[in-house]
């Protein structure tokens, strides 16, 4: 199986099975939520981030949302891949995710770091499907800058 195969696996897997999908209680924990909604494309999801009670990692990502395949993958990867990480190792993954995606093809992803993220390299062809995958990750994002907050 070529690296192009098995990354499209990874996005058909993570669109029909996605881990992540419902917004659960945050049981008392730092949350908060954030709304997605890409107009180009119609696109949206509601996404909750809960940290630990000290706020210094990511216990959780709920997340609800409409769209096409890419968008609900993206989710369901971010959602699997963010808990037990600090904050910042949150931010650094979404920079290094965005950078990929903008680089329309010229940035090869680093699979160590972002592991079934780097299957998403390809959409960074496609100028029009970059913010579809882009959404929950944005959205996370701003949920966790707003539950430190909190």
């Amino acid at each position: 199986m070529s690296l192009d195969m098995l990354y499209q696996q990874i996005i058909l897997d993570h669109s029909k099975q996605r881990s992540g999908e419902g917004l659960t209680e945050a049981q008392g924990l730092p949350s908060a939520d954030n709304h997605q909604y890409n107009p180009t494309c119609g696109d949206e999801i509601n996404l909750r981030v809960t940290l630990t009670e000290d706020c210094l990692k990511i216990k959780e990502i709920s997340w609800e949302g409409d769209g096409c395949s890419i968008s609900m993958a993206a989710a369901s990867v971010l959602s699997e891949m963010a808990p037990g990480r600090s904050r910042e190792e949150l931010q650094d993954l979404i920079d290094q995710f965005r950078d990929m995606l903008r680089s329309r093809g010229t940035i090869e992803p680093n699979e160590e770091v972002l592991e079934d993220a780097a299957a998403f390299a390809g959409v960074s062809k496609f100028v029009a499907r970059v913010k579809c995958a882009m959404l929950g990750w944005v959205a996370a994002e701003e949920a966790s800058k707003e539950a430190a907050r909190s």
